[in-house]
């Protein structure tokens, strides 16, 4: 699991650290801590300060696979950094084999950070990993983060909720922890129910989740976003309908690590694709075309 990775980032920059900590009144890293720690969906300067302090005072860095290694040059020139990725289909460590490294790292008396991407209790099996830590009397901290399916769809120029659309958005996970499709999920419910669905980890069942939906009477033609490497640069945006969808998907070869929008906010992205506007594109000032109907009404 270690690649035992040294990162030298020079100059004063740990100075420099130690003082904006102090002035900010940032928790210090205890010996034989583990903060769990949200590292965003990728882009470094989603990174919290809590996050950055962490970074900083670590022994050891046991990191994720959505976790972009931009982030891993914030850490401690003198911290270890280890692999623990965990992908849907690859070969990884077990999550059992992961809680235990960081319950052993710890009675070795070392600062142990674990980076998750997004946020750890957002599908991120943080929770598993802290109930592993209390049962093994291993203090944590928590350290929140920016999870995907709101920063990574907000960097595409997608709002998760607005007043025009919906006042209520529902997050999925698109496959249970031996990679089957969630079906005991209740489908009816979140179909007739939920203006705005937000899917983590879908791709691979993404078919049989648009069939279950339109079964239990979302429309074909619903919109869709898939967003792939959000937030980074070479993020992608596809946007398809529901009934189209995976087929979309596999003519244009698009691949995980993707978050995915189901709803009309998805409409949104006409007048809200801020970094498409950065590169020339004409934003709408009118996407959802309301003023056209009230002009009707």
């Amino acid at each position: 699991m270690s690649t035992g990775k040294l990162i030298d980032l020079g100059g004063n920059r740990v100075p420099e650290a130690e003082e904006a900590a102090s002035r900010l009144a940032l928790p210090r890293f205890e010996p034989g801590w583990v903060w769990l720690v949200g590292a965003g969906p990728g882009d470094p300067g989603l990174l919290t300060l809590h996050a950055l302090n962490a970074l900083r005072q670590a022994d050891v860095v046991v990191y994720d696979a959505l976790v972009d290694e931009t982030v891993l040059q914030f850490a401690n020139p003198r911290a270890r950094l280890e692999y623990s990725g965990k992908r849907g289909g690859k070969p990884g460590p077990k999550q059992r084999d992961i809680s235990a490294k960081l319950v052993e790292l710890a009675r070795a008396g070392k600062r142990v950070l674990r980076l998750k991407g997004g946020d750890p209790f957002v599908f991120g099996r943080g929770g598993e990993e802290a109930l592993a830590l209390v049962d093994a009397g291993i203090p944590f901290r928590l350290v929140p983060g920016v999870t995907a399916g709101i920063g990574g769809l907000g960097y595409a120029g997608i709002p998760v909720t607005h007043r025009d659309t919906n006042h209520a958005v529902t997050f999925i996970t698109g496959h249970m922890a031996g990679g089957d499709v969630p079906e005991h999920l209740d489908w009816p419910s979140i179909a007739r129910g939920s203006p705005v669905i937000v899917l983590y980890m879908a791709l691979s069942h993404l078919s049989r989740i648009a069939d279950l939906l339109i079964a239990n009477g979302r429309a074909a033609h619903e919109p869709v976003a898939l967003v792939r490497n959000a937030t980074l640069k070479d993020q992608q945006v596809l946007e398809t309908t529901l009934g189209s969808a995976a087929a979309d998907v596999a003519a244009a070869n698009f691949t995980a690590p993707a978050i995915i929008v189901i709803g009309e906010v998805v409409k949104l992205r006409d007048g809200l694709d801020w970094l498409g506007a950065l590169e020339g594109r004409v934003l709408k000032r009118d996407p959802l075309n309301l003023r056209a109907k009230k002009d009707v009404g």
